[in-house]
């Protein structure tokens, strides 16, 4: 299943019911990670309130040119789908940090919610997904997108 416009402006309707100081124009709506599970996997971690941070390879946002999608902001807002495509949270944007790879913080790692939370590990796992996913391939000291974020909405879970 993909998300349909109906569907984001319906749970967009939902969110501005709940919050009714979120904008009337519908921000950008995208998944966590390369493949269905590992945007389920992500998605579980910020709506338990473990994940409250991710990373991105900055090379990435110029990897299209004209195109290419504009660096995240304080205050920017945007609607995080599931595996499959069903919008399922608003997030917020509340810091954003670019380091090399290296240098990225023990901090920003335990917010990113993954794994055992530590630095290692997160290294472990970015290196590996940027290795196999990022446009110019993974580098130790390569720019990377240190973002923090708050859940502002979430979809009340369904009942069978």
């Amino acid at each position: 299943m993909t998300f349909t416009d109906a569907a984001l402006e319906r749970f967009w309707a939902e969110a501005r019911s709940a919050h009714t100081s979120l904008p009337r124009e519908l921000p950008e709506a995208w998944a966590f990670g390369a493949t269905p599970e590992h945007a389920d996997d992500l998605l579980a971690l910020v709506l338990a309130g473990t994940k409250t941070g991710t990373a991105s390879a900055l090379a990435d946002y110029g990897a299209d040119g004209e195109d290419a999608e504009p660096l995240p902001a304080v205050g920017d807002l945007s609607i995080v789908l599931d595996g499959a495509d069903v919008p399922r949270a608003v997030l917020e944007v509340t810091a954003i940090d670019i380091a090399a790879f290296d240098e990225v913080t023990a901090e920003h790692a335990r917010a990113e919610g993954e794994d055992d939370r530590t630095l290692a590990s997160w290294r472990r796992i970015h290196e590996d997904f940027w290795t196999a996913h990022a446009a110019r391939g993974f580098a130790p000291d390569m720019p990377v997108v240190c973002e923090r974020f708050r859940v502002l909405y979430a979809e009340p879970p369904r009942r069978p």
